[in-house]
């Protein structure tokens, strides 16, 4: 079993990555289950429009009696496997990040692999799954910053984030998200990643206009529109991390 926590800052992706590359791992027939780890602004089941379900991961963290197969939903489109946060306040207030631990552990061994969105930057509400978790993924959106500043970029957020997940052991890689102007020198930057950081770049996803629409829906862009540059993308960034994984 393979349990992944995806960290970045905000707006670089890691719900969207989450939806994609579970999806992938769901379409090569990996059982596979996604869970909201943004305890505060959960957003993962706008994805798999999942939104106004009865039961989420806060009604497990609200109430233990409640069976977490309760809260789990498989994607008709997808097959993925999805655990929603609830985007009531009332439910995000008085929760405890601690119990989050004690429910994978009670589901993780029915799949064989967990992604954990996490919230934004250091991710505080994901933190205690790092000791259940294997893998660890950064997203980073490297259009947010001016090129000239970019090594001030990989300090400020690739390494701070990789610190947490050397911390606990876990396997890291990166992935750049919404690559737009900076497509001419992506190449330089994944050699800087990897050579200075000396974590691996699993790939770049192009900057694509249909992956909101495709979140709008409530189907990850790799199943909605398979040959946009985004899914395509995706394929490639989860060849490379199934092989990762599991080669």
């Amino acid at each position: 079993m393979a349990l992944i926590v995806v960290t970045g800052r905000g707006g670089a992706g890691k719900t969207t990555t989450t939806a994609n590359l579970s999806t992938f791992l769901a379409m090569r027939e990996y059982r596979v289950l996604a869970v909201d780890g943004d305890l505060y602004l959960p957003n993962l089941g706008f994805h798999f429009a999942l939104d106004t379900v009865k039961y989420t991961l806060h009604s497990l963290l609200k109430n233990p009696d409640i069976d977490p197969e309760w809260a789990i939903y498989k994607h008709p489109q997808t097959g993925v496997h999805v655990m929603p946060g609830s985007t009531q306040l009332q439910d995000v207030l008085g929760i405890s990040p601690k119990r989050l631990v004690e429910i994978l552990d009670k589901v993780k061994y029915k799949f064989g692999v967990v992604f954990v969105d996490s919230p934004t930057g250091i991710p505080f509400d994901t933190l205690p799954t790092f000791e259940l978790a294997n893998y660890q993924l950064i997203v980073v959106e490297i259009e947010r910053s001016p090129i000239y500043s970019f090594e001030t970029m990989v300090k400020n957020e690739i390494e701070k984030l990789k610190a947490l997940g050397e911390r606990y052991k876990l396997n890291i890689g990166v992935i750049l998200n919404k690559v737009r102007e900076s497509e001419d020198v992506v190449d330089a930057i994944i050699d800087a990643v990897e050579s200075d950081l000396g974590v691996p770049v699993l790939g770049w996803i192009p900057f694509d206009n249909n992956v909101p629409e495709s979140i709008n829906v409530g189907i990850p862009i790799l199943k909605y529109m398979p040959r946009s540059d985004a899914a395509l993308a995706f394929r490639e960034v989860g060849e490379i991390l199934e092989e990762w994984i599991f080669g």
